[in-house]
């Protein structure tokens, strides 16, 4: 049961917090086929993309992003600087190879709102013509800089507007370069004069070159994020008094009971040793969509792999269920209650971006309160097997939780070694991101 409820809580979280709503009804039959062609053409496009992304991420050094146009080459604007006697006007010039870089990390915290990411490029080739004058001397002709080992850092914080609304809030960006070499052509007279200059001539070319970059790459990412929040919420408005995540987790719940998984029916369970056998049937669980944030929600990606990890809780859990114990020709048959104070679990889950790889569990940790139960149809034994189980469970209730996490732990894996990952995004990417349980197997 537990491994189950695992997966269902945290596929519906994710599921949930990525679900897409569209537009609404129109009111005239021809503009609402209009509006159905408009988003039969929106979802198509969508699972294209994924498709996509899907097949980038399969490739051994995967380069740049499929649907994410980047300029290559930029085009730089005039670069005119004065260095004392010395002027150095750059013009026509132009930074190479940018659509090749790799994105090296990316961090979500859900609870923060906050997005990081790093992209590497292995070297940027910047081209133009330069104009080097004094008083007394002029030199110009095409210069060449190469920046090697280029890393570029940006930290997004998204917030909930008046509007309610959901959009990036600000945008901290900075690029750096580990070396570089540079190859300004027809100095004459003049490089060996003002050398110090020329060899300060690379600095200077990133120097003029970051700021427009930076603005760039602000708009450029302001603009991607916000598009892809509007194709996720569309029209959505959050409410200002909770979180996004914390909203995001009550759509959640509300998903769990729509799909009929609060109250959840526990399969039958029948077990036979010899002449003796056990039966536990008609079992029923309350209590699960009661799940809520305990600690924080991050994500992030490094190493072509994604990590999530969670922490999450429930209120108190109850059940009831029918048992019958056999001994030879003699069985019993009684009725079981059930109260849990609480379920905590911390939930650690990797996925490759390579999606023929399955999911794995990377950590799996849970915290249970006090167990309350109640037994009849076994006569004076219900009073001992209500002393068993409500006291020695409670006593040792961190032993067992230690003693259960790995068997659960495996159970988990064997479910998401079931799953098909690449088929199930490209099912949910051509039926509007709809989450069904059945996609797992559940």
């Amino acid at each position: 049961m537990k491994p189950l409820i695992v997966v269902v809580l945290v596929v519906g979280l994710l599921a949930t917090s990525c679900h897409i709503v569209h537009s609404q009804a129109a009111g005239e039959a021809a503009v609402v086929e209009q509006e159905d062609d408009a988003l039969k053409q929106s979802q198509a496009s969508i699972a294209a993309q994924v498709e996509a992304m899907l097949e980038h991420f399969k490739q051994e050094d995967p380069q740049g992003l499929p649907g994410v146009p980047v300029p290559d080459p930029l085009e730089v604007p005039n670069v005119k600087k004065s260095l004392g006697m010395v002027n150095l006007d750059m013009k026509q010039v132009k930074a190479h190879g940018l659509s090749k870089f790799r994105v090296d990390k990316m961090n979500l915290d859900l609870k923060e709102m906050k997005f990081n990411g790093g992209l590497q490029l292995d070297q940027m080739l910047v081209k133009g013509q330069y104009t080097l004058s004094s008083f007394f001397s002029r030199a110009n002709g095409p210069f060449t800089v190469i920046l090697k080992n280029v890393y570029a850092e940006a930290t997004a914080f998204l917030a909930v507007e008046r509007d309610g609304h959901l959009a990036t809030d600000r945008i901290k960006i900075d690029i750096t370069f580990s070396d570089m070499t540079m190859d300004f052509q027809n100095l004459g007279l003049v490089g060996s004069v003002f050398q110090s200059v020329i060899n300060g001539a690379p600095n200077l070319v990133f120097d003029a070159m970051k700021p427009f970059m930076l603005q760039e790459a602000d708009k450029k990412l302001r603009s991607e994020i916000d598009t892809m929040i509007k194709n996720t919420l569309g029209e959505r408005r959050l409410p200002n008094s909770i979180t996004p995540l914390d909203s995001a987790i009550a759509m959640a719940r509300k998903l769990v009971r729509q799909k009929g998984y609060d109250p959840y029916h526990l399969p039958d369970v029948n077990r036979t040793m010899g002449v003796f056998s056990v039966q536990l049937a008609h079992t029923w669980i309350n209590g699960i969509s009661s799940f809520y944030r305990v600690g924080n929600i991050t994500a992030g990606m490094a190493n072509k792999t994604v990590s999530v990890v969670l922490q999450v809780g429930t209120g108190q859990v109850t059940g009831a269920g029918q048992w019958e114990v056999g001994l030879g020709m003699m069985t019993r048959v009684g009725h079981v209650q059930f109260t849990v104070q609480h379920i905590r679990a911390t939930v650690g889950v990797s996925q490759s971006l390579d999606t023929r790889k399955r999911a794995q569990i990377t950590d799996l940790q849970f915290d249970m309160g006090n167990i309350q139960v109640r037994c009849d149809g076994a006569g004076t034994l219900d009073y001992v097997m209500e002393f068993a189980v409500n006291v020695i469970p409670n006593l040792l209730r961190y032993q067992i939780m230690d003693a259960i996490e790995n068997p659960i732990k495996q159970r988990v894996q064997e479910k998401f070694n079931a799953i098909d990952v690449e088929q199930v995004i490209k099912t949910m990417a051509q039926n509007d991101f709809q989450f069904d349980p059945k996609l797992l197997g559940l």
